[in-house]
């Protein structure tokens, strides 16, 4: 018996939302290397294309793409760029994320409401339909949702943010029971990772709230999310994985 998870994605294509950069990029880089052709999504081209250069340098496909994750109407253009360079999709990520903090809860405005609700939660749920839905017409395929440790940690100053990434964690059960058997859809809790919101952060803020006395770096996702993107997680599906040092 070959008891070697096979962690390969060689013929695989995947796509990223939030690609360009943080979490996303490290994601983009480490699918790339295991094998993978990378659809880069973000709102800045350029960004997209800087990535999708460090992924054409491995030896492998990669289309940069311009596009609000959070906006239905702009999904149409993607998944025919995607499609069209590629003609499919075996890996979905539903990366792109934002957690814009307001002074009080009662300054919240509606706007700011729906627009975190809208790229945290309205567009990774349309996202994983269409794709899953050619997915399952398909040969399969796995569909990752990125939720965050403030979903089950919820402070004042995330309120809206919180509420919207437990919402991902909801959808991902539902989404594993309305894709399986052929689509395995998954959800990853990042804690505190060094990204460029980092940069915001006091100097040491966020160190002593995981076990491991630190916060992680974007590299550190990628074991994880190869996991689930691979062969090696073919039983698992509707699962949620924590990835944030044992946030204490």
């Amino acid at each position: 018996m070959n008891i070697n998870p096979n962690f390969s994605l060689q013929g695989k294509v995947a796509l990223i939302t939030g690609g360009s950069r943080g979490l996303g990029r490290a994601m983009a880089l480490g699918f790339a290397a295991a094998g993978a052709d990378v659809v880069v999504v973000s709102r800045n081209f350029a960004t997209c294309e800087a990535v999708c250069d460090e992924i054409r340098a491995m030896g492998r496909g990669a289309l940069g793409y311009a596009c609000h994750a959070g906006r239905w109407d702009q999904f149409d253009g993607l998944l025919d760029a995607a499609y069209g360079k590629f003609g499919n999709i075996d890996i979905l990520v539903n990366n792109a994320g934002m957690s814009p903090v307001a002074p009080s809860l009662l300054e919240i405005s509606e706007k700011l409401w729906d627009s975190i609700f809208a790229l945290n939660l309205k567009g990774p749920f349309r996202l994983s339909v269409l794709i899953g839905s050619r997915m399952a017409a398909a040969n399969g395929g796995s569909i990752i949702n990125i939720s965050a440790a403030g979903a089950l940690r919820p402070k004042p100053y995330i309120a809206p943010y919180a509420a919207a990434k437990m919402g991902v964690i909801n959808i991902t059960a539902a989404l594993a029971q309305e894709f399986g058997p052929k689509v395995r859809v998954n959800c990853i809790v990042p804690g505190a990772f060094r990204t460029d919101v980092a940069k915001t952060w006091e100097p040491g803020k966020y160190d002593t709230i995981a076990a491991l006395g630190r916060v992680g770096e974007p590299e550190e996702m990628i074991g994880t999310a190869l996991y689930l993107a691979s062969d090696a997680s073919s039983f698992t599906s509707g699962a949620v994985i924590n990835v944030d040092g044992a946030w204490i």
